[in-house]
């Protein structure tokens, strides 16, 4: 069954727009599968369209000559132009500026995963000429919808076992998706990884992220890190960065404005996919055995939040030094509101972190309790906090 990704009919419509549309993402979230998609409206259109994939030899062979030749390839003949891997593309910036600016009327797509990579092509301003769309691993509710009705809870734990990854979901059993996970990760290292910090430094690189899966959800910090496996919290801080910015992990940091005993300087790191996390610990035992239990339902919200994000939006999390915390708070226009997660309720009782900090921002906008069993709503200051069943997040929090 072929899922249609909420960002897709916005895509279609960038079709008709001249500027340079952009696709980033991590590997095999479903990019080309995007643009393979985007190429055939192209063609129901009339429109003519070629399309490249730069980590084929033979293609990125075709584009080793001059700029004033590739800009030639993709202009002449064509309405349309899908260019996969655009990281391996000389001088990406300076051809993609010349394209827009020739009014050719030549529509380019391009997709790339290493954003480090993408940033050295991208050094000329491309302001006013670009669309850029983060792709991530599918949310819940596009993973859902092949899910047959009353089957929404297995779901929800495969998806936290497994995760989102597109290619996942037409494998028959646990094992194929274990060995794709695995596949997936290796490749990462050996690929997107090796190329950008020193070979000697890899196994300690390996032993990072292992860390920073098993302490997902929690405060880490650069030197805590680098204690642990041998680095220097420079180099730490360095390899964090090139995991944010091949958009495997996704830092998050804390709120503050007017409380002396908020913590103003600590972060929390997530996954991109539960499914990789997993991989990473080497396990996929049932969602009730599991002693990470919480953090997979805090990190579901998560992944769930990161996709529903408008412009005018941010993710923090909230904790002052009593140990009172928010799991998260979401800056809406600058103003927040709250997210909790728990495992299961006993009853609507809204959470003492919520109230103290209801209490110290008046101007807070509400609240949502997602759990496994409670719904329902409560006021307190005039607020509105609602109580959620997770299954439910992917759909709740699009509409915030």
């Amino acid at each position: 069954m072929k899922i249609t990704r909420r960002c897709f009919e916005g895509l279609v419509q960038e079709i008709g727009r001249s500027e340079i549309s952009i696709l980033l993402g991590p590997r095999q979230v479903g990019k080309t599968f995007l643009l393979r998609e985007l190429q055939k409206q192209a063609r129901k259109a009339g429109l003519r369209t070629r399309y490249h994939n730069l980590e084929i030899p033979s293609d990125l062979r075709a584009f080793n000559k001059t700029d004033a030749e590739v800009f030639r390839l993709l202009t002449e003949t064509v309405d349309v132009v899908f260019i996969d891997e655009f990281q391996y593309l000389k001088n990406a910036s300076k051809i993609f500026k010349a394209i827009f600016d020739s009014r050719k009327k030549v529509k380019i797509f391009a997709s790339g995963s290493s954003s480090i990579e993408i940033h050295k092509h991208l050094k000329e301003s491309l302001a006013g000429r670009r669309l850029v769309t983060r792709i991530a691993p599918l949310n819940f509710d596009e993973f859902s919808r092949r899910t047959p009705r009353g089957a929404r809870s297995s779901r929800y734990e495969e998806y936290l076992t497994y995760g989102g990854l597109p290619g996942l979901l037409h494998l028959p059993d646990a094992p194929s998706k274990i060995r794709l996970l695995d596949e997936l990760l290796a490749t990462y290292i050996q690929k997107d990884v090796k190329s950008l910090i020193r070979e000697e430094n890899i196994r300690a690189f390996n032993n990072l992220i292992y860390l920073l899966a098993e302490n997902q959800g929690s405060l880490v910090s650069e030197n805590s890190l680098s204690r642990e496996i041998g680095l220097t919290a420079a180099t730490v801080n360095k390899h964090l960065s090139i995991l944010e910015n091949t958009y495997v992990c996704h830092p998050v940091h804390s709120y503050s404005r007017s409380l002396g005993n908020e913590l103003k300087k600590s972060k929390k790191i997530y996954f991109y996919d539960l499914g990789m996390r997993n991989a990473l610990l080497k396990d996929f035992g049932a969602l009730r055995h599991r002693s990470d239990r919480g953090v997979l339902h805090e990190s579901f919200v998560f992944l769930q939040l990161a996709c529903a994000l408008k412009p005018n939006m941010e993710i923090k999390f909230w904790r002052n030094k009593l140990g009172q915390e928010i799991d998260f708070v979401i800056l809406k226009n600058r103003k927040p509101f709250l997210i909790e997660v728990k495992t299961t309720l006993s009853n609507r009782e809204i959470p003492p972190a919520i109230r103290t900090f209801l209490s110290h921002y008046p101007e807070t906008l509400g609240a949502i309790v997602f759990s496994e069993n409670m719904v329902g709503e409560e006021k307190f200051m005039g607020k509105t906090v609602r109580f959620e069943l997770l299954t439910s997040a992917s759909k709740t929090l699009q509409t915030l």
